[in-house]
């Protein structure tokens, strides 16, 4: 017996010298993790989806893992990032509406329309600072401006944000009186003198990296970009670095981008380009001095581009350069489709915007100068698509997503599953060992885990019979396998839902409501099934 207790003793100790360094070696295989998120772009705007725009250091990522062809986000800023922090729906998320105003305040006291990430979710970067991680932020926010909303509070350990949605790209001038707000690691900070966007969001996000080499901890660091969203603002030796590249317009460059999408495989060589927008007055109809300034609005855009990826390149190179490339899994993203927006040309903040901005040609992609894209170029750059930013149709919702780095066992491949902004979450939650919180008022999360599609285990995300749903200010759709019902009009009507075959049809060119009544029957059983679910309110529930 007492034999028998020796031995057990010794077992139990031997174990207890073995156990911290089995757990040291597993801490040493969780891999670090980088997600970059571009502002507004394009489906189209990347070299290796096809683009004449110069993006050799994201293509180069690319070619080091996997495109995506069909991966979804929501179709506007604030919702796609409550979702992909979260790996939840928006509305469960709290961003049922991303803009709270004055007649609608209302909203804030009905869970779905906080405008800030709700208490039903429990941020991935909490899950992972929980996990032993570092966690670090650069750049945009958009989920919230008081203190308990801000990227410092919901899990990151070092920070500096910009928390509107759209800011000048060189000051702290932005779109409404008073200016954009910054905070650093959850106080009130300032823009920098001199400083521009890409660049400073950079420099801060390897600053955050390099002030905790030395302590061995894996890290979650997020270089939020606001490039390329508007204003188009780039530094003086980029101005012209496209000049002349456009002068042929929009409807030309809509036809390139389709091509040039089929000839780098992104688009099936049987797919058809879309009917053009007949909204959009055809190039040939425009003024000559028309035609100048629409063509200088696409040279600044695509500089834009191209000064992003000239960062994105610089915060790649630190990582070879100091040995943690290969330990890194890399997520590169946009947040919604190309933008139409233009806020000089009208709306709410066209009024301090016109006071505060100069769009003469001459000052055109200057600090003092706020340019957008606008619709026609958005609609190009969303060749393959109908729609753009804000809309529920393909063009506003399909992004472009590159994966790449450790745990990644495919190289220069294009992957057509459908993914969404959702799971991306629970992929950063499994890859790091984390633990996502449940019971209480915690919901689980909607999105799946990528990592088996990743490392070659599986060939899909999701099943035909996962379902996606998704409201926002009237635009809404639900997504079954390759079925999808989609309302692309502000002023919700249930009855004027449309449904397409995405994958026969990723146009969305041919309505098959009235040839299949049966599925889109079934389609809205299932949007109304579910938007219960999730919290989704219509004008008639008011």
């Amino acid at each position: 017996m007492i034999s028998a207790v020796k031995t057990v003793f010794r077992f139990l100790c031997a174990m207890m010298l073995i156990l911290p360094a089995w757990s040291s070696a597993a801490d040493a295989q969780r891999p670090n993790i980088l997600l970059i998120i571009a502002d507004d772009m394009g489906y189209a705007d990347l070299g290796v989806f096809g683009s004449d725009i110069r993006t050799p250091n994201i293509d180069r990522l690319a070619a080091e893992g996997i495109r995506f062809t069909h991966f979804h986000t929501a179709p506007q800023c604030a919702p796609t990032r409550a979702m992909l922090y979260s790996g939840n729906n928006n509305h469960v998320a709290g961003m049922g509406r991303q803009y709270i105003l004055p007649l609608l305040s209302f909203e804030l006291e009905i869970p779905g329309y906080e405008a800030h990430l709700s208490d039903r979710v429990a941020p991935v970067s909490q899950a992972l600072q929980d996990a032993g991680y570092h966690t670090w932020f650069a750049g945009k926010w958009h989920l919230g401006d008081a203190a308990e909303h801000r990227p410092h509070a919901k899990g990151f350990e070092r920070t500096f944000a910009v928390m509107h949605g759209t800011a000048n790209h060189f000051n702290g001038v932005g779109y409404v009186e008073g200016g954009t707000v910054y905070t650093r690691n959850g106080e009130l900070a300032a823009w920098p003198d001199g400083a521009y966007s890409s660049q400073l969001f950079t420099d801060e996000l390897i600053g955050f990296i390099e002030g905790n080499r030395e302590d061995g901890e894996p890290f979650f660091a997020v270089a939020s970009y606001t490039a390329p969203h508007a204003p188009l603002q780039v530094p003086d030796d980029y101005l012209d670095r496209y000049a002349g590249r456009f002068d042929d317009g929009y409807d030309a460059l809509r036809e390139r981008r389709f091509r040039e999408l089929q000839d780098a495989g992104i688009v099936s060589l049987e797919a058809e380009l879309p009917p053009r927008n007949p909204e959009i007055i055809p190039w040939d109809e425009l003024s000559d001095s028309d035609k100048r300034r629409e063509a200088r609005k696409m040279e600044l855009y695509a500089a834009l581009v191209e000064n992003l990826d000239f960062h994105v390149g610089r915060l790649l190179q630190y990582l070879r350069d100091e040995a943690l490339y290969e330990d890194t899994l890399i997520v590169f993203m946009s947040d919604n489709g190309a933008a139409n927006e233009d806020f000089y040309a009208g709306g709410p903040r066209a009024p301090f915007v016109r006071a505060n901005y100069v769009n003469d040609y001459e000052n055109m992609g200057t600090a003092t100068s706020w340019v957008s894209l606008g619709p026609a170029w958005a609609e190009a750059n969303s060749a393959p698509f109908r729609g753009v930013k804000t809309h529920a149709l393909q063009g506003g919702i399909v992004s472009p997503l590159i994966v790449a780095g450790a745990g990644v066992n495919r190289s220069d491949a294009i992957d057509r599953s459908y993914v969404t902004v959702m799971d991306i979450a629970p992929t950063f939650i499994e890859v790091a060992n984390a633990v996502y919180p449940e019971g209480g008022s915690i919901r689980p999360m909607l999105g799946e885990s990528m990592l088996p599609l990743l490392t070659g285990a599986s060939d899909r995300v999701h099943d035909d019979d996962y379902v996606t749903t998704f409201f926002h200010v009237g635009q809404a759709y639900l997504r079954q396998g390759r079925w999808k019902i989609v309302h692309s009009n502000s002023l919700f009507d249930e009855s004027a839902f449309e449904l397409y075959d995405v994958i026969a049809d990723p146009g969305e060119t041919r309505n098959l409501r009235e040839e299949m009544p049966a599925r889109y029957e079934r389609m809205i059983e299932l949007w109304r099934e579910e938007r219960v679910k999730l919290g989704i309110l219509l004008p008639s529930d008011l």
